[in-house]
């Protein structure tokens, strides 16, 4: 670790990446953009970043790639397949970790790999929560002693769901760039709805198509196809006449799409994390109509979401029709007291700081606990 020219502390930071897909624009979903976004800000504030990632990173990271992107499995055999190469994959991050230790490790990974063997790496790992527990991660967060595995989580929702095994948990609720979100003078009434995110049944873009339908609103869908069987036994077959896919985007298309819309839909059918389509979309001054589960209902208040019940398709319909006549300003002002990234990397860079001097982690107390 150096001091930078203006005092600040400039640290050897190793991200581990989930490894699922590459981490690069069109990004495959919510924690790719995440990861990218880290490493770019984390450099742009003086650190020396080392990213681990899947093949086809975008190379102005300068990411060590570390095999192929496994992707989404959709067989029994593709999932004991995806587990092994992930496994070794993982295993060779870890090994290069050894080898060559930065300052500080930030897991950005789901994989339980690096949690089991945080207390025997050269330098501090600080492990973020960015899903609820499933049990190949949970188990390895159980065995591990709280001082060997720092935690953050993304959401008050995600802390919750782990403290069971973790009391501990800090929260640094995650951040998007307000300044690449903005929105835009229309003279055109906006009189669509959008939907974005990966193609797969645990975000529910099925139920947005019944829901907007019902409530007489178009639909634009966009967003990368990674079920194909999912994508062509429930989405497909719906799309045509005001509903439209238009296809995978890159984040500047999103947000000229977002800010274009007269309402976002979020359908998540788990217990969504934190949800960085819903700040995108207030970034961009673009109000919400979604399921109330996960931390959709921490991120959203009245002046800038509308939420219907879990799977409620008929009360989604409703919400879309509320939603669009919101206030848009207020939209903007919510992402800005709440889903700055700039505050975001100020708590990890505090966090960094208090593992390297042996503190408590201050998550709680340098980001806004409400998420």
């Amino acid at each position: 670790m150096s001091i930078h020219p203006e005092g600040q502390a400039c640290m050897r930071v190793g991200i581990i990446a989930h490894l699922k897909y590459p981490i690069s624009e069109p990004f495959a979903g919510g924690l790719e953009m995440h990861t990218h976004m880290l490493a770019r800000l984390l450099r742009q504030a003086g650190h020396d970043v080392r990213l681990y990632a899947a093949e086809g990173s975008d190379p102005a990271l300068s990411p060590e790639t570390m095999g192929p992107p496994t992707g989404e499995p959709q067989t029994q055999l593709a999932l004991e397949h995806i587990a092994l190469a992930e496994h070794r994959a993982y295993k060779r991050i870890l090994q290069k970790l050894r080898i060559d230790p930065p300052d500080v490790i930030h897991n950005n990974s789901l994989h339980y790999l690096p949690v089991d063997v945080a207390h025997l790496l050269p330098a501090p790992m600080l492990t973020v929560l960015h899903t609820p527990p499933f049990p190949e991660l949970r188990n390895a967060v159980a065995e591990q002693l709280p001082e060997a595995l720092p935690l953050l989580a993304v959401s008050a929702s995600v802390a919750q769901e782990w403290r069971p095994w973790r009391k501990d948990v800090e929260i640094v609720p995650n951040g998007v760039e307000l300044d690449r979100f903005r929105a835009m003078n229309h003279s055109v009434p906006r009189n669509h709805a959008l939907w974005y995110g990966r193609m797969v049944p645990e975000k529910g873009p099925h139920l947005a198509i019944d829901a907007a339908r019902m409530a007489g609103m178009p639909l634009r869908m966009a967003g990368a196809i990674c079920d194909t069987d999912y994508w062509h036994g429930e989405v497909a077959p719906r799309l045509g006449g005001a509903i439209s896919y238009i296809g995978h985007l890159d984040h500047a298309s999103l947000a000229e799409e977002l800010a274009a819309a007269a309402v976002a839909v979020c359908t998540p059918r788990w217990e969504e994390p934190f949800g960085l389509v819903v700040a995108e979309a207030l970034a961009s001054g673009t109000p919400v109509a979604g399921f109330a589960r996960g931390a959709l209902p921490q991120i959203l208040d009245a002046e800038c979401g509308v939420l219907a019940p879990a799977d409620d398709v008929p009360a989604l319909a409703r919400s879309i029709r509320a939603a669009a006549g919101l206030s848009r300003a207020a939209c903007r002002r919510r992402a800005e007291s709440i889903c700055d990234a700039g505050t975001m990397i100020a708590a990890y860079e505090a966090a960094y700081l208090a593992l390297l001097q042996r503190r408590p982690l201050p998550g709680g107390r340098v980001a806004s606990q409400s998420l």
